[in-house]
């Protein structure tokens, strides 16, 4: 069916050349931004409804966390993290140790095929887990299923391999489109950190299917930022150079996070017991922190528009900093299904706050200076952690739409990347190479 409709298609166009096979892949592009941004906004909705299921009321993830009892609180992530746990043994247990398990795997070194069954079971998995308070990020598997959309596309109309990891990158940019609204940077990313290179080729459809997806996206629901941000300013004169000292900050602290989520995948892998106890003691460890600290609970999201729009002393920053590493580190070490993109947001949100008590006067939410600290803290942190600045840059400037915030996230992302590419080659998307099975493994 896919190869006749090809042909069709083909057959109006004219005889099948390089050219129409360009014009080919951008219109197949332009369905797959389609498609990706509805499964995107589907996922995205599917939180709420889950709640308002489950609880008979659609608030946030946090507002949900403080509405329990401490009991309510300890045990529902364990409890979500067991039944994430069963979903995935399910879905992994055929599977293939070296096959593609994401849509970086796919692109850079895959066939351009990702399963449409284990993507569609780790989906569920992600919505159970962090619906019930895991403190992870969800644009992973957002990312994921747009990405499959254009795995499955390809297949059907019968695209090389080559071209199927176009389509494959052409999904999950536009699923980063959606889940951040921000179309540039959500093409750099898939550019710099999975293709790793750029080319009009690659580019072409991938523009095509950002457009559309955020197109899709903005119909539906608007034009509003993913963080709503206050006005702001820059620091003037010489303090435009405090700037350059956040960058080195984020570069050194950079490292040490991923070190304590390296420490607690290992802890977690070293107990050789199943998925689901393992992620059922790391829901377990997120409820425990949950009970006297229940900011920790999810992306942490809502606390960076809280740190944005309301008073945090320092003491009150540094404890919500340290306490959501631990239970990030336990989400994610223990199997987790999500990203780790939005927690680094939060992680570079929290230490410009920290470091605005050094060099600002007036600390408080509604300074925007102390804004500008935040802003270019969450850029310095995240291009420490993807190894991809200009990303980094583009991705704040899209959620601002402020000119002026450019030159300090130029010199703080670039100043950071570079540090901590210095201490660990290898960034936070860096795959290792699939070990040889041993003789136990099938």
């Amino acid at each position: 069916m896919g190869y006749f409709l090809q042909k069709c298609i083909l057959s109006i166009t004219g005889r099948l050349s390089k050219d129409n096979s360009i014009f080919f892949l951008c219109a197949t592009a332009g369905l797959i931004g389609y498609l990706g941004a509805l499964l995107v906004l589907f996922f995205k909705e599917s939180f709420s409804g889950i709640r308002y299921i489950f609880f008979h009321q659609s608030i946030g993830i946090i507002d949900l966390a403080r509405a329990l009892p401490w009991w309510g609180r300890l045990l529902l992530p364990a409890a979500g993290g067991a039944v994430a746990g069963i979903i995935l043994d399910y879905a992994l247990k055929r599977a293939s140790r070296c096959s593609p398990d994401d849509y970086l795997e796919a692109i850079a070194i895959g066939d351009g095929r990702l399963s449409v069954r284990k993507t569609l079971l780790q989906s569920v998995a992600s919505l159970c887990s962090i619906s019930s308070g895991a403190s992870i990020g969800r644009e992973g598997p957002m990312v994921q299923l747009a990405a499959m959309a254009g795995s499955a596309l390809g297949r059907i109309f019968r695209f090389s391999p080559e071209n199927l990891r176009i389509l494959i990158a052409c999904g999950a940019t536009a699923g980063l489109a959606v889940a951040y609204n921000a179309p540039i940077a959500g093409l750099v990313f898939i550019a710099e950190i999975a293709l790793r290179k750029f080319s009009t080729q690659m580019l072409t459809p991938m523009i095509v299917a950002a457009a559309t997806a955020v197109a899709v996206s903005r119909h539906h629901f608007g034009i509003s930022p993913v963080y709503q941000i206050p006005e702001f300013s820059l620091a003037a004169d010489w303090r435009i150079f405090t700037y350059i000292g956040l960058g080195i900050l984020c570069g050194f602290i950079a490292p040490a996070f991923r070190w304590v989520l390296d420490v607690s995948r290992n802890s977690f892998r070293r107990l050789g017991h199943s998925r689901v106890l393992t992620m059922t003691l790391g829901g377990l460890g997120v409820g425990l922190i949950s009970i006297w600290i229940p900011d920790v609970w999810g992306n942490g999201y809502g606390v960076v528009n809280s740190i944005l729009h309301t008073n945090w002393p320092w003491e009150a920053l540094l404890s919500i900093l340290v306490f959501k590493i631990i239970a990030t580190s336990l989400s994610y070490g223990s199997g987790a299904v999500g990203g780790v993109f939005t927690p680094t947001l939060f992680v570079g949100a929290t230490i410009g706050a920290l470091y605005s008590h050094a060099f600002s006067h007036n600390v408080f939410a509604q300074d925007p200076v102390f804004l500008s600290y935040v802003l270019v803290g969450m850029g310095a942190f995240l291009s420490s952690m993807t190894y991809a600045p200009l990303m980094s840059i583009l991705m704040i400037y899209e959620l601002t739409l402020s000119y002026q915030i450019v030159l300090p996230l130029m010199l703080a992302c670039v100043i950071s990347y570079f540090i901590a590419q210095k201490i660990r080659q290898d960034s936070i998307y860096e795959k290792k190479e699939c070990p040889a099975p041993t003789a136990q493994e099938h």
